[in-house]
């Protein structure tokens, strides 16, 4: 996926649900995706440009509804905006390569693992089974 992608033809590659989660920061409703309680060994790339943004080793169920991992692949892969939209301070998670929304990071995740929990949009990713 080319970085100079129009908006035109980001409405023609992706569906409509990931088209307003990727493109407009939209976000799924909780329980509904297709990730949200897969267990399957592998790696996740955006489903915006197929970068490879989560890993498998890294989700645990935290019960938040949305697929959670305590961390990014590689800090390279994402990049972290300050989001203050819905009247509260959180941390938006975006691919680093295309610019796609993935999800929020909050710092309430397991301790043992650095305590954060990457909430994550399963229509905003796809599953490369190991």
């Amino acid at each position: 996926m080319s970085l100079e992608t129009t908006d035109e033809e980001w409405r023609q590659r992706l569906t409509p649900e990931q088209y307003a989660v990727l493109r407009k920061a939209g976000t799924e409703r909780a329980f509904t995706g297709e990730y949200v309680d897969t267990e399957d060994d592998g790696v996740y790339r955006c489903g915006g440009c197929g970068t490879t943004v989560f890993d498998s080793q890294t989700k645990y169920h935290s019960g938040c509804g949305w697929p959670s991992f305590t961390e990014a692949v590689s800090p390279d892969a994402v990049t972290l905006i300050v989001d203050r939209s819905m009247g509260m301070g959180r941390t938006e998670v975006r691919c680093a390569r295309c610019d796609s929304h993935l999800g929020h990071v909050f710092d309430d995740g397991p301790r043992d693992a650095g305590g954060q929990r990457w909430c994550i949009n399963s229509v905003a990713l796809d599953l490369e089974k190991r």
